[in-house]
């Protein structure tokens, strides 16, 4: 079993930059993809950002090129560099994990409801 705990939300304005953390306890057996989810109001959760074991990462075509999704296997951490946030990147931000999984030719991996989930952190963007 994996536990995770996210933390750094808060509120920006846009334009500007957050940096998302998940602290990682327990075996994730050296064959996993984690990923960061995020849940707005009225909508359904996406997938955006993902990482496997390998360093092979996957990214929604909203976020590319603007989120950075990262781990530190030291620190038993996984990160998310937003920069530019924009309005529409407000939403509740989960971190995910999956044991005996891949990034697979960049696409997101299959992360779901009976994988592991962390309690979420808020990210509010005002225009």
């Amino acid at each position: 079993q994996v536990q995770l705990v996210e933390s750094g939300g808060g509120s920006v304005q846009a334009g500007g930059s957050l940096r998302l953390s998940c602290v990682v306890s327990g075996n994730t057996h050296n064959n996993y993809c984690m990923g960061w989810f995020r849940q707005a109001p009225g909508k359904e959760r996406e997938g955006v950002a993902a990482i496997d074991s390998d360093g092979r990462t996957s990214y929604v075509d909203s976020v590319k090129g603007r989120f950075t999704i990262s781990e530190d296997n030291a620190k038993n951490t996984l990160s998310l560099q937003m920069n530019s946030l924009k309005p529409e990147d407000t939403g509740m931000y989960y971190c995910a994990a999956r044991l005996w999984c891949q990034v697979l030719r960049g696409l997101f991996p299959p992360i779901g409801g009976s994988d592991s989930w962390g309690q979420g952190t808020q990210v509010t963007v005002s225009s």
